[in-house]
């Protein structure tokens, strides 16, 4: 296969993993900036012209695309699926997982377990929001934040308004979600592959630290799941649509949450942690998905609805 890798730095762990396993694999990897994209849009013959030339045809494309290029990235993940370039995990697919808000409608919609969460827009109704995700302390998200940045937690109400009120005084999005405190910090990434999780590991936060991201400082070590952990991961994925995300759990008092479904993970801590060659197990899941599909009429389908 002629593999398209949407990625900004060629550097990056996680893309020189894909590289490697993909060419181990007997295949051919092509690392794309998408910002150095540019297509050409038409009805019967669509292009993708890279740094002055128009882009060869490719089989599959791996999206790799930062949250800071969701929108010109996932503009160029459609130009592929136009194309009938098979994609690891659809446009619609990582658009809807990057809201956040519309996320959790997602899958609170399905039944599946997340924190009790809350959206407003006027200030006037901050102290009945908060009410609602049962009051201090609670954990303030910025819709647009990734990698734990834009997130607060509040220890107190009159906390959580002044918060709340300075980012709608930046008429900045954000939601206020309960907040777990048995979790004590840390969560479990679980790295769900087409419709089984492959790996997964425990991310705690350093001492004082509510935020467990690895960017933030936070340690990755092994985890056992259980039955229900995999369950709600495989299900969250699903319905997302993604064939590959990582999956960030909680373990609550009453069973897993959902925090995040990141569309784009990575691979080194998750490696790292679990000994396991996940790279290789994503490229494997892209021969077999990319084969199934060049025996259907339909190249690009999304898998979730929403």
């Amino acid at each position: 296969m002629k593999i398209a890798i949407l990625s900004r730095n060629r550097k990056l762990y996680s893309t020189r993993r894909l590289v490697e396993a993909a060419e181990a694999n007997g295949h051919e990897a092509k690392v794309i900036d998408v910002l150095r994209c540019y297509m050409n849009i038409t009805s019967l013959n669509p292009t993708i012209h890279y740094k002055g030339e128009v882009l060869e045809p490719f089989d599959a494309v791996i999206p790799r695309i930062g949250a800071s290029v969701t929108f010109y990235g996932t503009a160029v993940l459609r130009q592929f699926e136009m194309m009938n370039v098979f994609p690891l995990n659809e446009s619609v697919a990582v658009t809807r997982s990057r809201d956040k808000l519309r996320s959790a409608q997602l899958l609170a919609r399905k039944g599946v377990g997340m924190p009790v969460t809350g959206f407003a827009h006027n200030p006037d109704d901050i102290q009945d929001l908060l009410k609602a995700v049962g009051d201090a302390p609670a954990v303030i998200k910025l819709l647009e934040g990734t990698q734990g940045i834009g997130v607060v937690l509040a220890e107190t109400n009159k906390a959580a308004e002044s918060v709340i009120q300075a980012f709608m005084g930046l008429k900045a999005n954000i939601m206020v979600q309960e907040f777990i405190k048995e979790a004590g910090g840390s969560d479990i990434r679980c790295f769900v592959v087409g419709d089984k999780v492959v790996a997964a590991m425990k991310r705690q936060g350093p001492e004082g630290e509510f935020r467990s991201n690895l960017h933030r400082g936070g340690s990755a070590s092994l985890v056992r799941l259980t039955p229900s952990e995999r369950a709600t991961a495989v299900r969250a994925a699903k319905i997302m649509g993604l064939g590959v995300c990582g999956v960030d759990l909680l373990r609550s008092n009453h069973g897993p949450v959902v925090m995040e479904v990141n569309s784009s993970p990575g691979l080194e801590g998750i490696e790292a942690a679990s000994g396991k060659d996940v790279a290789e197990i994503i490229i494997k899941h892209l021969e077999k998905r990319v084969a199934e599909m060049s025996n259907s009429a339909s190249r690009s389908r999304t898998r979730g609805k929403g």
